[in-house]
């Protein structure tokens, strides 16, 4: 079983739509019923960078690993809140998968949560922190609404 299988199988809030079975890894993986992509590429990570850019959403990126055990514990909880916010983007990105890229964003402890907003970081969680993380996320939110209810 490859990582990308293993990673599949820890995170089974992910289903998987890849449309080859060759060992590449250029998969299009949804969350179901919310708004998480699992980033296996670094191009797949600036295609979606682009696309929160172009519609004004913030984005959560969680730097994760499929032997974290805190990493598995926090992920259906990260799941349940893609499934709320759909104004924000959600991304996952396998540290292992991409280990240089990862490496880019400085990550020492998995999972690391980067909160972006036009691709530049305005906040950072380290840890599996269910309730800060919920905080983080609300108040983000909360904020993105009031910025898109008040007159330009």
């Amino acid at each position: 079983m490859g990582i990308t299988d293993t990673v599949h199988s820890l995170f089974s809030c992910f289903k998987s739509r890849s449309t080859n079975n060759d060992g590449d890894s250029s998969h299009n993986v949804k969350f179901a019923g919310g708004n998480v992509s699992l980033i296996t590429t670094k191009e797949s990570w600036d295609q979606k960078l682009a696309e929160a850019n172009k519609e004004g959403k913030i984005v959560i990126a969680n730097f994760s690993a499929s032997w974290c055990g805190p990493c598995r514990m926090i992920a259906p909880f990260y799941c349940e809140l893609s499934e709320k916010y759909l104004s924000l983007m959600f991304l996952t990105v396998d540290v292992d998968e991409l280990t240089e890229f990862s490496s880019s964003w400085d990550i020492k402890a998995t999972p690391t949560f980067f909160f972006l907003k036009d691709s530049q970081q305005i906040d950072k969680l380290v840890g599996a922190n269910k309730p800060e993380l919920q905080k983080k996320i609300t108040a983000i939110a909360d904020t993105q609404v009031v910025c898109e209810t008040q007159p330009q």
